[in-house]
């Protein structure tokens, strides 16, 4: 039986080594389909926590490309996922705005290693795909966070069409950041504070200035592989 687990292992481990930006784009994409789950109760906030104790993880996995860059991620990603547990398992929702701020912070950090990976390889290959997505997402979520934490310092940041006067839920703020970044205007969710305001326009020149730069050179170096 360990010999049967041993030899299911290694393909998952080898697919790990080469695609590691796979895996956080999974785990980015199949948390949508957790988070409709979630509310404001207290089962709610523990599948929120439980969830970033995964991504966050995986986040730091995918830019492990040196000592330096361990380090200033998990100087990130420690103090972010004992926040979110301490929050979620003693209900103190006031360390979430922290945690959320730490976890912006690495997201952005994690998309800017990914995207230096991208543009320092002159040869377009199946992880480099994989992370064009996996940057996306985490830019995604990265500004998400930054509009979780706009919403908690300044109150009545958003506004939406339906219950105008509430706070914005996580999915409703990350489905905000998906419309901005991709540029397609879907969302219901207005900004009506000057600090969300800024945080919008910088998400839309960021989502811009991605497209144009990191996925239309990977396009480029692929139709140039296709043609030798």
């Amino acid at each position: 039986m360990p010999r049967l687990h041993a030899l299911w292992s290694r393909p998952w481990a080898a697919l790990a080594r080469r695609h590691p930006s796979a895996f956080l784009l999974a785990a980015q994409l199949l948390s949508l389909l957790i988070y409709p789950m979630m509310d404001d109760t207290s089962g709610g906030r523990l599948l929120f926590g439980a969830v970033a104790l995964v991504v966050v993880p995986l986040a730091v996995w995918v830019v492990n490309r040196s000592q330096a860059v361990r380090w200033v991620a998990w100087l990130l990603a420690i103090p972010a996922m004992l926040l979110t547990a301490v929050a979620v398992l003693f209900g103190i929702p006031a360390l979430l705005p922290w945690s959320a701020l730490l976890e912006a912070a690495l997201y952005f950090y994690a998309a800017g290693g990914l995207i230096s990976y991208m543009l320092n390889d002159h040869e377009v290959s199946a992880d480099e795909l994989f992370a064009a997505g996996a940057t996306f997402t985490l830019l995604a979520w990265g500004f998400a966070y930054a509009f979780f934490v706009c919403q908690a310092w300044y109150p009545d940041s958003f506004l939406a069409v339906v219950d105008p006067g509430r706070p914005r839920r996580w999915l409703e703020l990350l489905s905000l950041s998906f419309s901005n970044l991709s540029a397609t205007g879907l969302s219901d969710i207005v900004p009506v504070g000057s600090p969300a305001r800024v945080l919008v326009m910088l998400e839309q020149f960021a989502g811009v200035g991605y497209i144009a730069t990191v996925v239309s050179r990977l396009i480029g170096l692929t139709i140039i592989r296709h043609r030798r």
